[in-house]
């Protein structure tokens, strides 16, 4: 099976997992998976977030999901509880499709080492 194939397979899996399980019937989207994992790594699931916050934890997600790919390091957690990212690497301009496909692939690699998906 081709990596393009597996990619969109698990994808699809892992959209149907969690819109099931954090959705009220509609299918979430990129960003909103984003958001899900800047919550987990946050580690405050049940807290309400303001505008501000929910854009920082998507950027903690986003740092987290390209640690693996060189991008950013972590550093350290604050006071308040929440991670800190330094960049290591500048990202290269990428289009909005290739921005998509590697975000899709940070995500499916984050799950597959957290084990929620195969």
């Amino acid at each position: 099976m081709s990596r393009d194939i597996q990619l969109k397979e698990r994808w699809e899996k892992l959209v149907q997992f969690l819109s099931d399980r954090f959705s009220q019937g509609e299918d979430l989207d990129l960003d909103g998976i984003i958001y899900l994992i800047g919550v987990q790594e946050l580690g405050k699931v049940h807290n309400k977030f303001k505008k501000d916050e929910k854009l920082n934890l998507m950027h903690i997600a986003i740092c987290r999901l390209l640690e693996p790919y060189g991008f950013y390091e972590f550093d350290f957690v604050d006071r308040d509880g929440w991670p800190h990212y330094k960049v290591k690497e500048q990202l290269p301009a990428l289009k909005a499709g290739e921005q998509s496909v590697l975000m899709k692939e940070a995500i499916v690699s984050y799950f597959l080492e957290k084990g929620l998906i195969d």
